[in-house]
């Protein structure tokens, strides 16, 4: 059904930006529009280099046979078929991402990465396509009705989370007196849980959410409503105004239709897929 939707509507989106490109060519005489380095070395490859993390489900997860799905996934499938090119996925752990789309190891990153003033000094940002919010992961039950972070800063709790992430500094700065371990991915993280090596990951709401659906034996808990406001954007090279101007115009495009609807349906609504998940 997804496909059936999005294959009619990309193919407008992508005639919709061809003719924007061709007028603003008729405006300007014979000269070329601005140039763009990522869009050509993009066309060039003939395909978009993706960098994800590949372990934040719904967003972006590893199946068992080791393809790479998710929110995010879907999101830039479809801007690469927009752009006629191929979608190649490149996996890193967080804390390795901003400087992967820095230096050119990939044309941009997707993955659940909160659009903050300090990253958004080194990269261009384009969203957000989703809005999400610190929370909490347990086995403790009675974590899930903490309120307020200011109610577990205590020297006797046990807090992990993602090394690089806005959650580590969310610890850092509102929860100092715990103990944080830093992890390099989430499955660290949640396995640390699990064996009640720690009382709580700190980590987005979504992917405690869904972490609580995936392993119901443990029992986990997570919060009802999230501590923080956190906008997830898509990270782009700096220097580029004419990429930027392109996924902007991509995002609006799929918003306006239903797009992005669709698919976030998808991951969110229906948890089938959590099976196939490594």
């Amino acid at each position: 059904m997804i496909r059936r939707v999005l294959r009619p509507i990309l193919l407008s989106i992508l005639v919709a930006l061809q003719a924007c490109a061709a007028a603003s060519t008729r405006d300007h005489g014979a000269a070329p529009a601005p140039a763009s380095p990522v869009l050509e070395r993009i066309q060039q490859r003939g395909e978009l280099l993706l960098g994800t993390s590949g372990n934040q489900p719904p967003l972006n997860a590893t199946t068992k046979d080791g393809r790479i799905v998710g929110l995010e996934v879907d999101l830039a499938r479809a801007m690469a078929s927009a752009m006629d090119v191929k979608l190649r996925i490149i996996t890193m752990p967080f804390s390795e991402l901003l400087s992967a789309v820095q230096t050119g190891k990939v044309d941009m990153v997707i993955s659940g990465m909160t659009m903050t003033p300090q990253r958004n000094m080194k990269v261009a940002f384009v969203g957000p396509y989703f809005v999400s919010g610190k929370s909490l992961l347990s086995k403790l039950e009675t974590m899930a009705s903490v309120s307020d972070a200011s109610e577990i800063n205590s020297s006797s709790m046990k807090l992990a989370a993602l090394k690089g992430s806005t959650s580590q500094y969310f610890v850092e700065r509102i929860i100092p007196k715990a103990t944080l371990t830093l992890t390099e991915d989430y499955d660290e993280a949640v396995e640390l849980v699990r064996r009640g090596k720690i009382d709580a990951l700190i980590a987005d709401y979504p992917f405690c959410a869904i972490s609580v659906f995936r392993y119901p034996a443990d029992h986990l808990v997570t919060l009802k409503t999230p501590f923080t406001f956190e906008p997830l954007g898509i990270a782009l090279p700096a220097g580029d105004p004419l990429l930027v101007n392109w996924v902007e115009n991509f995002l609006t495009m799929i918003e306006g239709t239903g797009v992005l609807f669709e698919i976030t349906s998808k991951w969110f609504e229906n948890g089938t897929w959590v099976s196939q998940l490594r």
